[in-house]
């Protein structure tokens, strides 16, 4: 009988194998960075050959580790960075460009010229998002504007197109398989969410030929095998969901109310909703969350371009501290922000804001301001800005929210931790295993092996680390300071 799950966590930085147990536990993990290329101010690029090489690699890695073989891996399930756009050749499978990365801003203006033609309304309607730079359909239109002859080629039925998802997937099966899931096609902006199909009228409006797009399959769902010869047996790939999907299942947030919170680069909250498509009036994502039995989850989303970044700034580029942890400690070391108020709009700010414009912004500064104040600021803006976009969720749900359930990174630091409840005034629940989102993808590939059962096996696993609740801490002076803080960031580059 197969003995573990492995879940493949191609992240923004770094790509990970990662393997399960029945538990639910993780028993191994491999873990490689890759190169970021800033070609420009706001490009962010990738090397999909990179991506793809680092992969492949923690996935031997992590199997000669534990000291399995191929053979005892009941089934892959993918999880990945959204939206990053990959444009490959389909006779030599390589692709006719870097990849284009969420974060990435160059789209900006076209996508400023489609919001004065009045589609903003249709494509919200039709996919459940805003139309913005940071979805996978105007980075398309990029490439295919950008590459010589692309556009021709892609009109032949030559190229194709994916999310990294799908890339990972040609290359695992040798270009067997051209196929995402629909929780990655909803992040394409060329996805009809309520009919479940590419749209015909969006992909005329992107002139983008269908022919490019992957196949949609349920997110717990056979996709195909690897090829024997890159690990040595055939293992079965049997779950795909976008990153933020897949920590909400991960999260075991199934009932509709239910919300999460990433700290990763980004920060991302989730709310499922259930059977119905909520559309936002305050310019959150509707989206959809998974498929599963046929049955599909759909969600709000408010995506915060710069989370847990901030404490990688305060490491990489000012050096106020040796190691991300380190930064609880240098935030405690004062008792409280000294006046201090951390915008980090490096590529813009996302939900509920949407502003292209906007730049990273630190005011409040004096003589007296110490390290520590910085270090405190940012931690807040970690809270504050996640603050926004649940008041933003409560708002269009209409539901009135108890408990955020959190994950990824910055989750471990207690400080921050405490700072998001009093902000909120919700209880905030860790779970002892905060790989969520690598989590997510397990569970959604296990559940299509049977390597368990049912989603009541899944949530008899799923246990709490750790709550948090409000302290009583008087925070109406930090919210009103922080809302004067991001108007005075908005709209500093634009032209």
């Amino acid at each position: 009988m197969s003995k573990y799950i492995i879940t493949i966590d191609a992240g923004t930085t770094s790509e990970r194998a990662i393997i399960f147990n029945r538990k639910g536990e993780i028993v191994n993990v491999s873990q490689k960075e890759f190169e970021q290329f800033y070609p420009k101010p706001g490009w962010v690029e990738h090397s999909p050959l990179e991506i793809w090489e680092t992969q492949k690699f923690t996935i031997n890695d992590v199997l000669e580790k534990q000291g399995v073989h191929a053979s005892e891996i009941a089934a892959i399930g993918i999880t990945n960075q959204r939206e990053t756009t990959i444009v490959w050749d389909r006779k030599t499978g390589k692709s006719i460009h870097k990849a284009i990365v969420w974060q990435d801003r160059r789209t900006a203006n076209y996508c400023e010229e489609l919001k004065s033609r009045d589609v903003m309304d249709k494509i919200q309607e039709k996919t459940g998002l805003l139309i913005d730079a940071y979805f996978s359909a105007s980075k398309i239109r990029w490439i295919l504007d950008h590459v010589e002859g692309a556009q021709e080629k892609a009109e032949k039925g030559e190229l194709a197109f994916g999310t990294v998802d799908s890339w990972l997937l040609w290359k695992l099966t040798d270009g067997a398989v051209h196929a995402t899931d629909v929780s990655n096609a909803s992040r394409t902006m060329l996805y009809n969410i309520h009919q479940l199909e590419w749209d015909q009228e969006l992909l005329e409006l992107f002139n983008i030929p269908a022919s490019m797009l992957p196949e949609v399959k349920q997110s717990s769902d056979s996709y195909g095998h690897t090829s024997k010869e890159h690990f040595g047996a055939e293992i079965p790939i049997c779950g795909i969901a976008g990153d933020q999907q897949s920590a909400l299942f991960g999260q075991m947030c199934t009932e509709p109310g239910m919300v999460k919170n990433t700290y990763g680069t980004g920060c991302f909250l989730v709310m499922n909703t259930g059977k119905e498509a909520i559309k936002s009036e305050h310019k959150l994502l509707t989206t959809i969350g998974w498929q599963v039995n046929g049955e599909v989850s759909y969600a709000l989303e408010g995506s915060i371009f710069i989370g847990g970044a901030i404490v990688q700034w305060l490491r990489d580029n000012v050096n106020f501290i040796e190691a991300s942890s380190d930064v609880e400690a240098l935030a405690k070391s004062v008792e409280d922000n000294g006046g201090v108020y951390f915008v980090p709009g490096f590529v813009g700010l996302g939900a509920p804001h949407w502003d292209q414009y906007s730049t990273g912004l630190m005011i409040g500064l004096t003589r007296g301001t110490q390290k520590g104040h910085i270090a405190r600021a940012a931690l807040e803006a970690l809270a504050l800005q996640s603050m926004e976009v649940i008041n933003t969720m409560a708002l269009d749900s209409g539901i009135d929210l108890k408990e955020l359930r959190v994950d990824g990174g910055a989750s471990a630091n207690n400080l921050l931790m405490q700072i998001q409840s009093d902000v909120t005034g919700l209880d905030i629940v860790r779970p002892e295993i905060v790989e969520t989102t690598a989590q997510g993808a397990a569970f959604l590939a296990g559940l299509a092996v049977g390597y368990w059962k049912d989603m009541e096996e899944i949530k008899a696993i799923w246990k709490v680390d750790r709550k948090f609740e409000p302290s009583g801490a008087n925070v109406d002076q930090l919210k009103h300071n922080w809302s004067h803080a991001v108007e005075r960031a908005k709209a500093w580059v634009e032209d």
